[in-house]
């Protein structure tokens, strides 16, 4: 045969996705076989029964099916401003959603995103004293999900073996997945889980000093803010740090801000990196490159299934852009419903709106929800028995450290998996909650882990932390040989 296992690239075979790995496979052979899963692996708001926001599907629903738009009856089953916005959308085609659109998306939504960038960071086009820190539409690619666009970014910045990438660890293993697909070089940096998963800059400059003394050349640097899988919320001050990091090491910065909307606590908003770059003002903001990311799969739109994301560049020379969109075209055109999806969610109903109310209610709704979840996971967790969990600051996870006594060690080496695999799989057995280990996101040896979602329904949610405290205080009981643990 031409193509078998041995034979594939090496690089398909090194990368690993834990989300969808062992534990979510066990639980698709679980649930053909009758047992009710609760699927808190991914972060996929819409199947643990989040309702879509109604104003975006209106619009997109009337964009789908354009000739509901010539029924003199329309209005009566869709309000104006739905019919006045999905007018606007297909006018900025060349023939509709089933027309390509320009590889970088449509211009009219890349302008929308510009638009809500700046009044985001406080720059508004109009302020003539600001014009250098506008966002140039012509900047921003429109992309099937954040994730393609990371990937896009990370081939272009990753030539080989020596070309390193520093990643926050824990971290989400797209990243961890797609260097090694693109043969390039992790480069870890530790976040500290006793001071609420914070970023210590000394750590990031011995990371790089280790990756160089092997030869590995270090050429940007990720950060994930909100975290995921760990929750936290990076500080102004922080990212100044990071920022002027970046600028003396000569890294580009790829900000992973797709959860800016999901923020559970008072004390440390969202700040963007390209605000704190734009603010921190010459030399960084005319030097450090950074790239933002941003999807409609979160927040309190939760449109996974959509595809639809965007990157903003600064600081890129015009042949970088150019060999960026060349690569953009290959695949000619990114999903056009989802680029109105986009739209719709920079550019949302406005006071005086017919839908304004019925959306604030709806999206209000939604955050003040997962507000409230966050904190029964995190205090339904930290009453576990050997079980310690910062609190989801932001973000839609929850990683709980789980101090698995010696018995459990033994017992998951006998099993021949890595211990917490080991434990997530009873967990899964005993309960139906399928989660991710620990291990999947990277932490440190001899610790342990899990990631949940916040997401199942806010009802459910009592039962779902019962049933997890009964399994881990009889599984801990089984296997603890009098070896106990005290709390951080």
């Amino acid at each position: 045969m031409a193509l078998e296992y041995d034979s594939l690239n090496e690089n398909v075979k090194k990368c690993q996705y834990a989300v969808r790995g062992e534990l979510y496979l066990r639980a698709s052979e679980l649930q053909k076989e009758g047992k009710k899963i609760i699927f808190t692996n991914v972060g996929n708001p819409h199947a643990l029964g989040q309702k879509p926001l109604t104003f975006p599907r209106q619009v997109v629903a009337l964009c789908q099916a354009p000739f509901l738009l010539d029924n003199p009856n329309v209005g009566m089953l869709f309000p104006a401003d739905a019919i006045a916005r999905a007018k606007h959308y297909l006018s900025l085609t060349s023939g509709g959603l089933g027309a390509y659109s320009d590889s970088r998306g449509l211009p009219g939504v890349r302008k929308e995103v510009a638009e809500f960038i700046e009044r985001r960071d406080g720059y508004p086009r109009p302020c003539a004293s600001y014009l250098s820190y506008h966002s140039d539409p012509e900047l921003i690619f429109l992309t099937d999900g954040a994730s393609k666009g990371v990937m896009q970014i990370l081939n272009c910045v990753i030539r080989g073996a020596g070309d390193g990438i520093l990643v926050p660890v824990p971290q989400y293993p797209l990243y961890s997945a797609t260097i090694s697909l693109l043969g390039g070089s992790l480069v870890p940096y530790y976040l500290d889980e006793s001071e609420n998963w914070g970023l210590d800059v000394n750590n990031l400059k011995q990371s790089v000093a280790q990756a160089r003394s092997q030869g590995i050349s270090v050429r940007a640097m990720v950060i994930i803010n909100p975290g995921n899988p760990t929750g936290q919320c990076l500080s102004e001050a922080n990212l100044r740090e990071i920022l002027r990091f970046c600028y003396n090491e000569k890294l580009v910065l790829l900000g992973d801000e797709v959860y800016q909307q999901n923020i559970y606590q008072d004390e440390r908003p969202f700040i963007s990196s390209k605000k704190v770059l734009m603010d921190m003002g010459s030399p960084f903001s005319k030097e450090v490159q950074l790239v933002s990311f941003h999807t409609v799969s979160k927040g309190y739109w939760g449109e996974c299934g959509q595809r639809g994301g965007y990157f903003e560049m600064t600081n890129f020379p015009p042949r970088v852009v150019e060999e960026i969109y060349k690569v953009a075209s290959i695949a000619l055109s990114p999903n056009v419903s989802a680029q109105i999806f986009m739209g719709l969610m920079v550019n949302p109903p406005k006071p005086g709106d017919i839908s304004y109310d019925q959306f604030t209610r709806e999206s209000k709704g939604i955050l003040e929800s997962l507000r409230r979840r966050a904190k029964i996971m995190t205090d339904g967790f930290n009453s576990c028995k050997n079980v310690v969990c910062n609190f989801t600051e932001g973000a839609m996870y929850s990683f709980p450290q789980i101090r698995l006594p010696p018995g459990a060690l033994q017992a998951a080496k006998q099993a021949g998996k890595v211990p917490d695999v080991f434990y997530c799989l009873k967990l899964l057995e005993a309960t139906g909650i399928s989660t991710v280990p620990g291990s999947g996101f990277g932490q440190k040896e001899g610790v342990f882990h899990l990631r949940t979602t916040i997401l199942p329904a806010e009802e459910e949610m009592p039962e779902i932390m019962d049933s997890f405290k009964k399994f881990n205080d009889a599984f801990m009981t089984q296997y603890d040989n009098n070896f106990g643990y005290s709390r951080m």
